[in-house]
């Protein structure tokens, strides 16, 4: 982290609380990203197109305890 960028985070660190979540919302918005409804949007359209692939067979469900059997076995060595 840049000198200057440090002495930032130390001062918004000696910040209440709710100053730093303030800081923290104006700095998440000068980044131009999407916003939660456009995110939502994007989730939910997902998740139509997911159940839509389930609901017409084009894709195979694999039960959650053979999942994390197959995990466990990959990295418990």
């Amino acid at each position: 982290m840049p000198t200057n960028a440090g002495k930032v985070f130390d001062e918004a660190l000696a910040l209440p609380a709710d100053a730093r979540i303030g800081l923290i919302e104006k700095l998440l918005t000068s980044l131009n990203l999407p916003i939660q409804p456009e995110i939502d949007r994007l989730w939910a359209e997902e998740a139509e197109q997911r159940f839509a692939q389930i609901t017409h067979g084009e894709t195979e469900l694999i039960p959650a305890d053979l999942v994390f059997h197959e995990i466990r076995s990959k990295y418990q060595k």
